[in-house]
């Protein structure tokens, strides 16, 4: 079966310049987007032997989803530029596999129609949905209930968004809008049609998150979070869980790779809240030192558009199998037989 490196060049060889630099490119220098790949090499796991079990189990309960493993989807925008069944297509590869999927708002097709896609693979796909919050709350309100209507099971909040990110790959493409015929689909507006763009605001404050959790009983989790103090005070909030993301380097750029923030996010919540981290993961290896080191799981966004951008549907579906097995299999050499196996004396080299 092939890498996800191997599915990647794949993806370049067909797509457009602009939109593969779309997808791999990051802010800045793109040292942040490099070091979420780099920092899992230095890293090193120390197995167990001789553990006297043979079978394994890699499914998790989270926040009232279930998964067939601890690799989700994680949110990405815009699909349809790799491929034309777009977000369609990575919903029943998703579903297909037992695993969450995370909606972007950002996506080319609407929550109902990827929800409706998801539901002709499985009865009760476990989709969540990303949430850019938007300055004007009503309509931020008519996305919540729009996407609780599609029967997603939890909101992810990214919140290291205040401005975008300046990414020099697009600036030189001049990639800043979508080909004709392609919109972002969530942001329509129920009552004229028209499609407003997605709007970033650096006035949200916790008290936004208060006024999300009043207006929803879907879990929350927010995602985007990398300092200790902004995990505790999450909880105090009674956020549910939390995604710890550097939006794959395409934000701030010389933040920390997601794996070196890690450890300090998981002793500022202790166990509080479930974490998961997005950014890096490349091989199975990966997955088994994001757990080990205070994950409950990981998510996996640019190597879902590799498969996509590569053969579809049948690609994502490759992409979750092959780190389903290379997890597995790292699993079994580590003498775990379940992801809560995997414990911080395992990992040597980390901060």
């Amino acid at each position: 079966m092939p890498a996800i490196a191997d599915y990647e060049e794949a993806a370049r060889q067909k797509l457009e310049p602009a939109h593969y630099d779309f997808f791999a490119g990051a802010a800045g220098d793109e040292i942040t987007a490099k070091s979420n790949e780099t920092s899992f090499r230095r890293l090193h796991l120390l197995p167990r032997v001789l553990r006297g079990s043979g079978k394994r189990d890699l499914a998790i309960e989270l926040l009232g989803s279930t998964a067939s493993m601890p690799i989700l989807v994680s949110p990405t925008a815009f699909h349809r530029l790799a491929h034309p069944e777009g977000e369609a297509a990575t919903a029943k590869a998703a579903a297909a596999a037992g695993t969450i999927m995370i909606v972007s708002m950002a996506s080319t097709m609407a929550i109902e129609d990827v929800a409706a896609a998801a539901r002709e693979v499985a009865p009760d796909p476990a989709l969540w949905f990303q949430l850019y919050l938007q300055p004007d709350l009503a309509f931020s309100e008519a996305i919540v209930r729009r996407a609780e209507r599609a029967g997603v099971k939890a909101l992810v909040v990214t919140v290291d968004s205040p401005v975008m990110g300046k990414r020099e790959r697009d600036d030189r493409h001049g990639f800043h809008d979508l080909p004709a015929g392609m919109v972002a689909e969530n942001m329509r507006h129920g009552d004229t049609g028209s499609v407003r763009p997605i709007g970033m605001s650096a006035e949200f404050s916790w008290e936004h998150v208060e006024w999300l959790r009043r207006l929803t009983a879907l879990p929350i989790l927010l995602k985007g979070v990398l300092h200790p103090e902004d995990a505790r005070l999450a909880v105090r909030h009674g956020v549910a869980g939390l995604v710890v993301s550097n939006h794959g380097g395409r934000q701030l750029d010389t933040v920390p790779a997601t794996i070196d923030a890690l450890p300090e996010i998981a002793a500022a919540v202790a166990g509080a809240v479930p974490l998961i981290l997005d950014g890096g993961i490349r091989r199975g290896t990966d997955v088994a030192k994001a757990l080990a080191l205070g994950a409950s799981a990981v998510g996996i966004g640019r190597p879902v558009l590799w498969g996509l951008a590569a053969e579809g549907r049948d690609g994502v579906a490759r992409v979750l199998e092959q780190l389903r097995e290379e997890f597995d299999h790292a699993l079994a050499l580590c003498g775990a037989t379940s992801p809560r196996d995997l414990t911080v004396d395992l990992v040597r080299g980390h901060r």
